[in-house]
């Protein structure tokens, strides 16, 4: 394969890892904002470190750490959001860590909702104020992926602008 073929192989997969971050920003268990980072890195190495500028290519880099920020501790800051208490958001990002390894992503809404409902509930003995911490967090999580989504995506048109001009 020719040098220019190369390149484009390059470039072409590296807008496939830019698509695939956003689909996997909304895929549960795909670290979407990751898969944007390698392609945004790839298609820097293919343009021999020109393309993006170092300015932007620092800028895409911290909304991708901010995309996978938000992926990790997305549960966790809902359940504090929702009244929940520091030991139970910590608790329920421990619980979303484990279920990410061992069940789909409804395992995760509902292990999650249930660790943060059962741990107020021993907390307060209030059913009320415990299934709306429940709610909250489960709320909170669909949220962050929509957030991951706009982000991920934010970085493919950066990426297409970037390649277009």
């Amino acid at each position: 394969m020719s040098l220019l073929g190369l390149e484009t192989l390059l470039f072409v997969l590296a807008f496939a890892l830019l698509v695939g971050g956003v689909v996997g920003s909304l895929t549960p268990q795909v670290p979407g904002a990751l898969v944007s980072l390698a392609g945004v890195y790839l298609y820097w190495i293919a343009s021999g470190m020109t393309e993006p500028g170092t300015l932007l290519l620092a800028l895409l880099t911290l909304v991708g750490l901010l995309t996978w920020a938000v992926d990790i501790a997305g549960g966790a800051v809902a359940a504090r959001v929702g009244g929940a208490s520091n030991w139970t958001a910590v608790l329920a990002g421990v619980v979303a860590l484990v279920l990410f390894f061992i069940t789909g992503p409804l395992g995760i809404l509902l292990g999650v909702a249930g660790t943060v409902f059962v741990v107020e509930f021993y907390r307060q003995e209030d059913a009320r104020g415990s299934a709306k911490a429940a709610l909250v967090t489960t709320v909170g999580m669909l949220a962050s992926g929509i957030v991951q989504a706009l982000l991920t995506a934010s970085i493919l048109v950066t990426m297409v602008v970037v390649a277009v001009l």
